[in-house]
């Protein structure tokens, strides 16, 4: 059987775009087999660097919200008045530092005297630093240093030993007496985050460790090849060998091989926290997304490719979509047409035989509403007809059915709905449609409503449900109109 001219197009397509990608594959491969010594020496050289010098200013950046915190804290007048006013009462303190931690959300806040010697916390006094407590080296260090701050990384006391960030900031009075410390405190937690954050932006292995190798803080995941906080490099054997040339204080460049994958590493020394920043990428996957720039004409070709192949396909899906749309909608109201209807209508039908649930249908027509076209003219009928279907959509749920089944006429399926409920929705329509105005070139016009109802009985067929839907009508329409009747199944109203 000879191929359609559909076919025969599809194939020609597909033989051009084969071509193409040959002959780019071939120039892209060669020309990264020729550059691949200059992409690892730009790694090493440049990317690695780059991202270290990029993570280092993101780190100094996210610690100065809270080093100005505790800068505040250090300057502020209640603080050092309380203090040298002889810290009489405890409760201003306590309340001032609990607002400091709710107010700009940091783990802990504190103040520690010097001239008590007394740790106070947001939940009171903590204790009383000494200087031949280990625990307290800390203040005496921040005492005697030159420095106006330090951040350390400290188990908090008052917060069941948890691992703490601190900013510790010395307290001057106006003399520039020295009269204790105060700061705050961010969780270790918070600050895994953010390394979390950087690893997923630069797509990088980052971890933190001390002038011994020890991991000091990593991401969620940990560190290189899972090793956890308070590891050692050295607990890998691929790593061992930096542990002796690790530089102190220094940068540094370095590779390793592990699993067969080459590994570079750039290492900085952080010296606000006596750390050293590693930052770890594979060649693999550097390669591999350098690779993907030498292959930037491969992948143009392929998407011009799939660009027009997609395009004929999205127009002619398209064009079917609105053919259907427009075989199943009323152009006027944008309800759906009798046969959108036949199609939801039929599967509500099997869902309430299969589920043994009421379904009752509403069949709606607008009284007199030839006269209405004879007097104002078919636009004026067009817009009532928009506005009532408007007003209909909005007395129905979203699993109501709505249907303009002609001219005037609509029809509504109303699932799980016995004969009650449906008449007093009809009668509500009627009523609502009698108190409208569709306001029409300054004229209001009016109209009312027969409404047929009817449930539906046993097995039997959407026909006879509509059928009997459209008797209940008649009725109404005989009686006087701007009524509502009902069809029980054969007794008469």
């Amino acid at each position: 059987m000879p191929l359609s001219t559909s076919r025969k197009a599809q194939i020609t397509l597909l033989l051009l775009t084969i071509l193409l990608l040959g002959g780019f594959l071939a120039t892209s491969l060669v020309s990264y087999y020729v550059s691949r010594d200059s992409i690892r020496d730009n790694i090493v050289n440049t990317e690695l660097p780059l991202t270290s010098d990029n993570i280092y200013s993101e780190i100094q950046k996210d610690l100065i919200r809270p080093t100005q915190i505790a800068s505040m804290m250090s300057r502020d007048t209640f603080l050092r008045d309380w203090a040298l006013n002889g810290e009489q009462d405890i409760g201003p303190m306590t309340r001032y530092l609990r607002e400091i931690q709710d107010h700009y959300g940091t783990f802990t806040s504190f103040f520690i005297s010097e001239r008590t010697r007394t740790y106070y916390q947001a939940k009171g006094v903590l204790k009383q630093v000494k200087e031949d407590e280990p625990r307290d080296a800390w203040y005496f260090r921040v005492r005697g240093m030159a420095e106006p701050y330090e951040i350390s990384v400290d188990p908090d006391m008052a917060n069941s030993d948890r691992l703490t960030f601190f900013i510790n900031f010395k307290v001057f009075d106006y003399q520039e007496q020295f009269i204790g410390v105060a700061g705050v405190g961010l969780t270790v937690d918070a600050v895994v985050k953010l390394v979390d954050d950087y690893q997923r932006r630069y797509d990088r292995t980052i971890y933190f460790t001390d002038r011994n190798g020890r991991l000091v803080l990593t991401s969620a995941g940990g560190g290189p090849l899972g090793l956890q906080r308070g590891q050692v490099l050295g607990d890998l054997p691929a790593l061992q060998p930096l542990l002796a040339v690790l530089p102190k204080p220094d940068s540094g460049r370095y590779e390793y091989v592990e699993g067969g994958h080459r590994h570079f590493l750039n290492v900085r020394y952080i010296p606000e926290l006596d750390w050293f920043l590693f930052v770890d990428k594979i060649e693999d996957g550097a390669l591999s997304d350098i690779r993907q720039g030498l292959y930037l004409n491969l992948l143009i070709c392929a998407l011009v490719s799939l660009l027009v192949i997609v395009l004929v396909y999205l127009a002619t899906r398209r064009y079917q979509k609105r053919i259907a749309a427009l075989a199943t909608t009323d152009v006027l109201t944008g309800l759906p047409n009798r046969r959108g209807f036949d199609l939801l209508a039929t599967q509500a039908l099997h869902e309430s035989v299969r589920e043994r649930s009421p379904l009752s249908a509403l069949l709606i027509d607008l009284d007199h509403f030839k006269l209405l076209n004879d007097t104002h003219g078919h636009l004026a009928g067009d817009q009532v007809l928009r506005g009532f279907a408007r007003s209909l959509q909005g007395n129905l749920r979203q699993s109501d059915i709505i249907c303009r089944w002609g001219g005037e006429e609509f029809i509504l399926l109303l699932k799980d709905t016995g004969t009650t409920t449906a008449r007093l929705l009809a009668e509500k329509i009627r009523q609502q449609t009698e108190e409208e105005l569709f306001p029409f070139n300054g004229v209001d016009l009016q109209v009312t409503t027969s409404i047929g109802v009817t449930e539906l009985q046993g097995d039997e067929s959407l026909e006879r449900l509509i059928a009997r839907a459209d008797r209940a009508l008649y009725r109404a329409k005989q009686s006087g109109r701007n009524r509502v009747c009902e069809d029980t199944g054969g007794l008469q109203q």
